[in-house]
């Protein structure tokens, strides 16, 4: 395959994850095993996708800055184990080797398949606990954003495992974060997607730097991958209220599913 179609073929698959990620999140289902079909290494692809896929982020995160707006003692104790998780996942990565890497990626690919498949009843979860404290706090005098108090250290022990898994993969980091968020006594889902887009950021920025600086990243490709998943996410975005998000969910499960045993059938 010439470089000019397969720069081409990562550009259309990063700009259907870039749509996906903007009606129903997952889209890195779909362009981590587009990288692999190219031919692209799996720990190439992983860092360059993550690489390439950071701008995303921080647009995310300004979307939702507002959010953020009288939680910033919490906000810092967050960063702080996303960012050391974020580090010590992309260490791993870059000192596991090539072979062993292989031999997981398909169990990463399904387990994040598993994760996205849990997002629908952790977040009907999250929404009918939502109602449920909404009601209590209603009857009271005073009560108090969980923003505003410092998170307990076992959470900040589950964000840094949660940091690691992100900078050694990364699918799927984003239900995890609402679901513990949620469990925090967190209920407004702006200011959860705001701290779940914070956290995100960080693990993703420190493991971008350091695939960055150890010579992992196919920089043509994350170009390429960076003005596709900009443009996708932007059409996503503008489409997304005309989407049954049900069947693009399914699809995205199809998609993961089938990546994830056909990457296992490669290694049986």
């Amino acid at each position: 395959m010439s470089p000019a179609l397969q720069l081409l073929l990562v550009t259309l698959a990063a700009a259907a994850g870039g749509a996906i990620n903007s009606i129903a999140g997952g889209g890195t289902l779909v362009t981590f095993p587009a990288l692999i079909a190219l031919g692209i290494p799996p720990i190439i692809a992983n860092a360059t996708s993550t690489v390439a896929l950071w701008p995303g982020a921080v647009g995310s995160l300004w979307g939702y800055r507002a959010e953020l707006a009288g939680a910033r003692a919490w906000s810092i104790r967050f960063a702080i184990p996303s960012l050391a998780g974020g580090l010590i996942g992309a260490l791993l990565l870059l000192r596991t080797p090539a072979d062993r890497f292989d031999a997981v990626v398909p169990w990463l690919v399904i387990g994040a398949t598993g994760l996205f498949i849990a997002q629908g009843p952790i977040s009907r979860w999250l929404a009918s606990r939502r109602a449920r404290l909404t009601v209590v706090a209603s009857g009271e005098a005073s009560s108090i954003d969980p923003g505003l108090r410092n998170p307990p250290l076992i959470f900040l022990f589950f964000q840094l495992l949660v940091g690691i898994y992100g900078g050694y993969f990364g699918a799927g980091i984003g239900i995890l974060m609402l679901a513990s968020l949620g469990l925090m006594g967190f209920t407004n889902i702006h200011r959860m997607n705001g701290l779940k887009n914070w956290g995100g950021m960080c693990m993703n920025l420190v493991a971008a730097i350091a695939f960055a600086f150890s010579g992992v990243v196919d920089w043509p490709v994350a170009g390429a991958m960076a003005l596709g998943a900009t443009a996708g996410g932007y059409a996503g975005s503008r489409v997304a209220q005309r989407v049954a998000q049900a069947r693009v969910r399914t699809a995205i499960i199809v998609i993961g599913l089938a990546s994830g045993v056909w990457l296992l059938s490669g290694r049986i």
